[in-house]
């Protein structure tokens, strides 16, 4: 039988990667994929893995966030006792809302974790993509008897981000630990993916030994000075990841799920959900061409639509074309005009004949609801 484990989701977490993204809502609700956002892969990779409790730490922006999860039932936590709970930025400890710090964070939940019986937490980052195996993340924690398990993924270090790269031994144990910041050691490394297993009540006790010495920084203060005296376990995920650390990386990321093999990889098997939403099928016209492109209900389409994500109740003009771009929700593109490697976030209206471009390295956003 798996051990409990009670989830906790930073939802504002390494916003400052992606600002022009999350000025209207959380880290955890960009949209994603077409019909996603970020924090449907954190909550499914729970609910999939028998973790039935899963608090929100949210800062600032959550609207947006509550407005998604609603009661929690599309993932199956709309519980009497557990379920999906946001934990909103305020304390005893602190007379406002808190800096959008992990251990401030952490120090706000303490009496959300006391009030709960489970052995386990799994603190999770939600910046990023990727079907996850929980369960079996926790089995290797308790097989190795380790005080803290931190999740990694061996892949390119991206130039524009902070990592915390990871080397451990031959036993997984964590010798060493260290930030690159902005890409300065750009390469082939394990790096923290930002999910973390560790014992419900060693965590508290982490929290308010870090209170009492003023430590600020979770991975700096507990992590990287007590390597040697805490059993740091590493747990190597081998499956797809995005790490949404940039616009540069949120659009490749997006315009991976167009090759087949990703999309099985990340859909394929355990079940990714979302909120539920009743729309019509999209519509086609008669000069309609979509091409390698995912197009989500409800939208209607009577121009061209080439290496594209269309996210629901997007209308495209005649003889506008759409070409290697993210379309958000209920954006227009009006007859005539021409995107290409654009992202427009929700409720965007580019009217006739306007031509946009960026590049692969650089997209052109236009903010959620603008009128070009």
């Amino acid at each position: 039988m798996a051990a409990s484990a009670v989830g906790v989701i930073f939802t504002n977490i390494h916003e400052e990667n992606v600002p022009e993204l999350v000025r209207r809502r959380t880290m955890s609700s960009i949209p994603y994929g077409g019909r996603y956002r970020i924090i449907d892969f954190a909550l499914s990779n729970m609910v999939n893995s028998n973790i039935t409790t899963v608090g929100l730490s949210a800062n600032n922006n959550y609207r947006s966030l509550i407005d998604h999860i609603g009661s929690g039932k599309d993932w199956d936590l709309a519980r009497k006792d557990g379920g999906v709970i946001l934990l909103p930025p305020f304390s005893d400890r602190y007379d406002a809302i808190y800096n959008n710090t992990r251990m401030e964070a952490l120090s706000s939940l303490t009496g959300f974790l006391n009030h709960r019986n489970e052995k386990y937490v799994v603190l999770y980052d939600c910046d990023s993509v990727a079907k996850f195996d929980i369960s079996a993340m926790i089995a290797a924690h308790e097989e190795k008897s380790a005080d803290i398990t931190l999740a990694t993924h061996y892949g390119e270090v991206e130039k524009s981000s902070n990592y915390l790269i990871i080397e451990a031994d031959e036993n997984g144990r964590v010798r060493d630990a260290k930030h690159v910041a902005n890409g300065k050691k750009a390469g082939q490394a394990s790096v923290y993916i930002g999910v973390m297993i560790i014992s419900r009540q060693f965590l508290l006790h982490i929290v308010e030994d870090s209170v009492a010495h003023g430590y600020t920084s979770f991975e700096t203060d507990v992590i990287l000075k007590q390597l040697d005296s805490l059993k740091i376990y590493s747990y190597d995920f081998q499956g797809y990841y995005a790490g949404i650390d940039s616009m540069e990386a949120y659009y490749r990321h997006n315009m991976e799920l167009l090759r087949k093999e990703v999309r099985d990889e990340l859909f394929g098997g355990r079940d990714i959900y979302t909120k539920v939403r009743d729309s019509a099928p999209s519509k086609y016209g008669v000069d309609a061409q979509v091409k390698n492109s995912l197009i989500s209900d409800g939208c209607e389409i009577e121009g061209v639509v080439e290496n594209s994500i269309l996210f629901r109740g997007v209308k495209v003009g005649k003889g506008a074309v759409i070409r290697n771009s993210i379309v958000m929700q209920d954006s227009v593109i009006s007859d005539g005009a021409t995107l290409d490697c654009v992202i427009t976030d929700k409720n965007v209206i580019i009217t006739s004949k306007r031509r946009l471009s960026g590049c692969e390295t650089l997209p052109y956003f236009i903010q959620k609801g603008k009128h070009l």
